[in-house]
């Protein structure tokens, strides 16, 4: 979930991870964001009269209120949307009310805490509201409703028979409801120039060896192998997290997400650590890195000064002036490299998963205008119109047919197709944002690509904030 700020994803991020990928408020401020699900404010719109045409009983001349984030991806195709929901429940033409930050956190805090929150809302950004904290606090409205709902384009389909693997998984927290649902698809990785590789005489590099290799000929020509967002350094785990599984196999991952003790002293997570430690001993990462934040960090990268960023894809279109001015970039992605022949998982194992997540709060008004509004974004002609405007793929199975999709996504699409089943979706992002951003992320994994930890100082600190989050009975838990 990228941003103008700060990239769901991401973002997470997406992303986080993500999509957006984030600063994250202090659970305190959280908390007083999700202030519980009892406080007073509005009323709610009637419903409207269900029928094949009108599936989740919208309210035919109810206002519908959005919030979207204003981020990498912009808001247009947000716009777009509601103009189709315009146009389907004709009344409410003049009564749909758009709003978009990259505020999220401060600007719905007061809205949330009144019982006015609006309709539906894109939660991504710097300030993305915690959704643990709002799952916890009965914030947000269960998305089932919506999700068995007939499709737009094929009413014989529930719109959950429609979604990406692992889509509707991610909306939920420990039970069978759905909260969120993830709008964009991202694919995470190693983000590169063809172009700049071939004037090197170089292929993407499979496995690390080549990888460092590959960083020293560059090095020599006065080019850095590697650069990341060194203020936001979550971004790095786009790539250390699936190498770490590609070493060590994804139940290493899935340890990790469930807190289990001792997850973080795997081998395969030391073995992963110091290996990226040596890109920053041997001198392959860009120089300023750790005080670089993403654009500045991408802007670096796209002028060709590192050969190696690690991003998701919606970097493609947040960078997509600068790719353009540097001419024949021919932008790629790559899988984690392996790191030899011992690996448990094979080359092209990557992370990909939802990012830009929507909710319908618990209070908002018009809680079946928001989800309609979400059930038209799944629809193919909005998913398609998404792609076409910011060069990432929806949470849509497929929708880029006919299309002409730009350099990154169609190698976003490539990597996917070779990852097969080896698609991995970690989970800690989404479970603990506070934990993952900034104690791991910008506490240790920063510090250590900065070279002001060692990979075992950074695995320890690591170690001992999940085990304090496991311990600490106010934080709720999950397990996959």
């Amino acid at each position: 979930m990228g941003s103008t700020s700060e990239t769901s994803r991401r973002d997470l991020i997406k992303r986080s991870v993500a999509l957006g990928v984030f600063a994250v408020p202090t659970m305190s401020v959280l908390a007083s964001c999700a202030s519980g699900g009892d406080s007073g404010g509005g009323d709610k719109v009637d419903k409207g009269t269900k029928s094949a045409k009108n599936p989740l009983a919208v309210n035919e001349s109810a206002a519908l209120d959005v919030v979207i984030f204003d981020g990498g991806f912009g808001d247009k195709y947000a716009k777009d949307a509601e103009a189709q929901y315009a146009v389907a429940h004709p009344k409410t033409k003049g009564k749909i009310k758009h709003a978009s930050t990259q505020k999220i956190q401060s600007t719905l805090q007061p809205r949330f805490n009144g019982g006015n929150p609006p309709d539906l809302v894109d939660n991504s950004g710097a300030e993305q509201m915690d959704f643990s904290t709002l799952v916890g606090k009965d914030q947000l409205t269960d998305l089932t409703p919506l999700l068995d709902a007939p499709s737009i384009d094929d009413p014989s389909k529930k719109v959950r028979d429609t979604l990406r693997p692992g889509v509707v998984e991610m909306g939920q927290f420990g039970g069978s409801e759905i909260w969120t649902l993830y709008y964009a698809y991202t694919v995470y990785g190693v983000w590169y120039s063809k172009t700049n590789l071939k004037k090197l005489d170089a292929e993407y590099p499979e496995n690390w060896d080549d990888m460092l290799a590959l960083c020293a000929k560059a090095k020599k020509k006065g080019i850095a192998g590697w650069t990341y967002p060194g203020k936001y350094p979550y971004y790095v785990p786009f790539s250390l997290y699936p190498f770490i599984a590609k070493i060590g196999g994804a139940e290493v991952l899935r340890r990790i997400d469930n807190l289990e003790p001792g997850a973080w002293k795997d081998p395969a997570v030391r073995a992963a650590f110091e290996a990226y430690y040596e890109l920053y001993k041997k001198g392959y990462i860009l120089k300023g890195s750790p005080g670089l934040d993403h654009l500045q960090s991408q802007k670096a990268w796209a002028e060709g000064k590192a050969l190696f960023i690690p991003n998701g894809s919606w970097v493609e279109n947040e960078s997509g002036k600068q790719i353009e001015a540097a001419g024949n970039f021919d932008l790629a992605v790559g899988a984690p490299s392996s790191l030899n022949s011992s690996d448990k998982m094979p080359f092209g194992t990557l992370w990909a998963s939802g990012g830009e997540p929507f909710i319908v709060p618990k209070q908002a008004k018009n809680a079946e205008g928001g989800m309609e509004l979400l059930r038209i974004m799944l629809s193919e002609k909005s998913s398609k119109n998404f792609t076409k405007q910011v060069s990432s793929l929806t949470s849509l199975n497929g929708g880029t047919e006919g299309l002409s999709l730009p350099p990154g996504l169609a190698s976003a699409q490539q990597a996917l197709a070779k990852a097969g089943k080896n698609v991995l979706n970690p989970r800690l992002q989404d479970w603990y944002v506070a934990l993952q951003k900034e104690k791991i992320g910008v506490g240790c994994i920063g510090e250590m690509m900065a070279g002001r930890l060692t990979p075992a100082e950074a695995i320890n600190k690591i170690q001992k904030y999940a085990d304090e989050t496991r311990k600490d009975s106010s934080v709720k838990k999950y397990k996959r």
